[in-house]
């Protein structure tokens, strides 16, 4: 804008800004500024816009949500998602966020499945959390299917209870399966798999549309991987040495996503990870501190096409996976 030139430009370059002020950081109708200094409400209506024609006014808008959009692309940029999914941190305490980030998931299975698809799952606390999140605002003509054998016990570790719940809310039909989530040896496992009750339940899962699975912590105290296969917290010092970092679908994966080298992952009743990632769309849920390692590993597997978590995990995963490239 050029310098004033005159008395008369002087003035209106004043009642300009002061317009401008008294609409923008004030938060004043036209009609009060009008009043306020003596002029007429179309001249206001000039002012303001002749100021916004000179560059006057600039005007930003923080988005509440910002942080968060930063995390998800962050995360994407790491490579092996499709997409993130980060909800707000708003509490420390585990199970709010987890709750959180099941809701989060849950509207996010119900923007993705249509009448007609099928949809394969693992047990665990995130899936039981996007289950008591789920919604919906009419029934689906859906199928949900363990991915899985069982482990009975405790309600989240038994898969079936999880897919009848899924498959309540959701008005559709779940199948059954009729197998432990470990054999006793891979001779038992490959048994179990022939079996046609076993088989026709997994040729379900592989032919799944969409998958929601949760990802497990190994080494931390809380870990629910052995609540899965208690007898396995006794060989604590193999699964190190086995190079573990987490686990999906109860395979125990490395640092790089891989198959750890541990004896169990032989006599695993249930898809294999190869199988896994022929299912078109697959979404991990999981949330806390013994998670930001297990995520990251699912991560550079390539394994999970969205990941669901909370803002405070998310930067975690950042600092682990950024500080490592550094």
């Amino acid at each position: 804008m050029s310098p004033p030139n005159s008395r008369d430009d002087v003035t209106i370059v004043r009642q300009m800004y002061q317009a401008l002020v008294l609409h923008y950081m004030e938060a004043k109708t036209q009609a009060e500024i009008a009043k306020e200094l003596g002029i007429s409400h179309a001249t206001v209506n000039r002012l303001i816009k002749r100021g916004h024609q000179l560059g006057l006014v600039e005007i930003k808008i923080k988005s509440p949500v910002e942080q968060l959009i930063d995390i998800e692309a962050r995360l994407v940029a790491i490579g092996g998602l499709q997409r993130a999914v980060v909800v707000p941190s708003v509490s420390d305490n585990p199970q709010t966020a987890l709750q959180r980030v099941g809701e989060a998931a849950a509207r996010l299975v119900l923007e993705t499945i249509k009448d007609g698809d099928t949809i394969s799952i693992t047990g665990g606390k995130g899936v039981s959390a996007v289950v008591a999140g789920l919604k919906p605002s009419r029934s689906y003509d859906v199928e949900v299917v363990p991915a899985t054998g069982l482990v009975q016990g405790k309600h989240y570790t038994d898969v079936n209870h999880v897919a009848s719940l899924m498959a309540d809310k959701l008005g559709g039909r779940a199948y059954q399966i009729h197998a432990p989530l470990f054999a006793d040896s891979p001779a038992q496992r490959d048994m179990l798999m022939g079996v046609r009750a076993v088989s026709d339940v997994f040729k379900k899962a592989r032919e799944a549309t969409l998958a929601v699975v949760g990802i497990g912590s190994i080494l931390a105290d809380d870990s629910s991987y052995y609540d899965l296969h208690p007898s396995s917290s006794a060989d604590r010092l193999a699964i190190e040495r086995s190079g573990a970092a987490g686990e999906l679908l109860a395979h125990l994966i490395d640092r790089n996503g891989k198959l750890a080298d541990y004896s169990l992952n032989q006599s695993l009743v249930s898809l294999t990870l190869q199988e896994f990632a022929t299912i078109p769309q697959s979404i991990g849920v999981a949330s806390g501190a013994s998670k930001v390692v297990p995520i990251l590993s699912a991560m550079r597997g390539s394994h999970l096409d969205i990941l669901v978590t909370d803002e405070t995990t998310g930067l975690k995963i950042l600092e682990l996976a950024e500080g490592n490239a550094a």
